[in-house]
């Protein structure tokens, strides 16, 4: 059995079953038969479903969301968004079902055209960080394009994966077309990366799990997608609004508490205007209301368990210097925000992904500085850029080693444009306009109109 735990209170709210490796083989048959029906179907059909999955899915949001505040800790307001985010996504992906062309390609002699055909079973293996939107990145476009989908949600956030496998029934869903399997990494999660009736892995977590993942997959040759983790550089040039880049630094990285691999933990501030930015970015910093994520004025909740905390607190020592906000005493998994300065730029906390609400700042000299700065990671996930100079931005978006950038913004998730990462940020890309063909196999057919 699992047992999930309100992070804000550590009081136990659910225990689940933990699938066995039987179970996955069970589901993988259930879901290997119910993906023949759902690839016959028609692609109106299959729209029609999922879109009515998503209404359903838009009935529940506050249920849904209530649920991930007490199992994740997240606050209500981001609770929310990740609810109508599972929404949009079906809605989105829905509309690509019709539209999942493939191509007629001149050739001699005859005619040539390709079919886009589903891949089969699609094993999703989901994080705790976003349980939900991230799961639906994944599910969606997968079930769109004609597949089944097995999902594993993270051993600590499975009660909204398990709502939504009973909402999609709700909605008229085949049986077996899409199962949550709620299970630990080493026994469910396994059982799923190598069992052969699986065509497709897609995993979100940490890069040293994906790369254990990838490797057993290349045993099958089996289709992978690896959304990793991330140490995203924030770029404050010195030409930059400082009101405004200090003003949106801390839910740049404080946002779910720092457990977001988009963060932007690394804060490069061009030495000429680093002490203005410090004096903006002070207050604001202090100034976040951290508490109970059900409260609508919270906006940072806790991190996820207790061994998070212990990891966060392990990356930064009270005699560091820095900024700190204010944090909860008592029961919950409580860590203040907190901005590091004074620190080499190969110090832990400055290269190592933390994943909870802790910044550096490392000054800069010039335009060719930060960008050495900014590259100087094995990660390339995301990352922002402050300045006013057009050309500058430009110039600095073509540098950054990363799959996801930002001017004058943090912005990195849209479900309508591609997300995923350069070196061990990960590998493949999803959400776009392309998500629905990256579960699926291209056919190549050729007909001779030869007499």
């Amino acid at each position: 059995m699992l047992q999930v735990l309100n992070p804000a209170t550590e009081e136990p709210v659910a225990t689940v079953p933990a699938a066995t490796p039987a179970d996955v083989d069970a589901a993988v048959a259930r879901a290997a038969a119910a993906q023949r029906g759902w690839a016959a179907a028609a692609p109106a059909d299959r729209a029609r479903l999922l879109r009515r999955f998503a209404a359903v899915v838009d009935d529940h949001v506050e249920e849904l969301a209530r649920l991930e505040v007490t199992e994740a800790g997240h606050t209500i307001g981001n609770a929310r968004w990740e609810a109508g985010n599972v929404r949009d996504l079906l809605d989105f992906s829905a509309g690509g079902v019709e539209r999942l062309n493939g191509r007629q390609i001149p050739v001699a002699g005859g005619l040539d055209v390709t079919i886009l055909e589903p891949l089969g079973v699609v094993g999703v293996i989901a994080p705790w960080n976003f349980p939900m939107p991230i799961a639906a990145w994944a599910t969606a476009p997968a079930l769109a394009a004609g597949n089944a989908v097995l999902l594993k949600p993270a051993e600590t956030t499975p009660l909204t994966a398990l709502r939504l496998a009973e909402l999609a029934l709700e909605a008229g869903l085949p049986e077996g077309l899409f199962q949550v399997l709620p299970g630990t990494g080493p026994v469910a999660g396994n059982a799923l990366v190598e069992h052969p009736g699986v065509a497709k892995i897609v995993f979100t977590g940490s890069t040293g799990v994906g790369k254990s993942i990838m490797a057993r997959c290349a045993g099958q040759v089996k289709r992978l997608t690896l959304e990793l983790g991330g140490k995203s550089p924030n770029i404050v040039f010195a030409d930059a609004d400082l009101e405004a880049a200090a003003a949106a630094t801390p839910m740049s990285f404080l946002d779910n508490s720092g457990q977001d691999c988009c963060a932007r933990t690394r804060i490069l501030v061009q030495r000429s205007a680093y002490d203005r930015f410090m004096e903006l970015l002070t207050p604001a910093i202090e100034e976040i209301v951290v508490g109970d994520p059900a409260d609508e004025r919270t906006q940072m909740g806790p991190l996820i368990s207790r061994a998070q905390l212990d990891r966060v607190r392990s990356y930064v020592p009270d005699d560091l210097p820095g900024i700190r906000g204010k944090a909860p005493e008592g029961p919950g998994f409580w860590f203040p925000p907190t901005v590091l300065t004074g620190l080499s730029e190969d110090a832990p906390c400055a290269v190592e992904e933390v994943f909870g609400p802790v910044a550096v700042v490392l000054p800069f000299e010039d335009e060719a500085d930060a960008i050495r700065l900014a590259n100087a990671t094995e990660y390339g996930l995301s990352g922002s850029i402050w300045t006013r100079d057009v050309g500058r931005a430009l110039r600095a978006s073509r540098a950054v080693r990363a799959g996801n950038l930002s001017v004058n913004s943090h912005s990195s998730v849209r479900y309508w444009t591609p997300f995923g990462g350069y070196q061990q940020s990960g590998l493949g890309r999803e959400l776009g306009p392309d998500a629905l063909t990256a579960f699926t196999e291209t056919k190549n057919v050729f007909i001779s109109t030869e007499a």
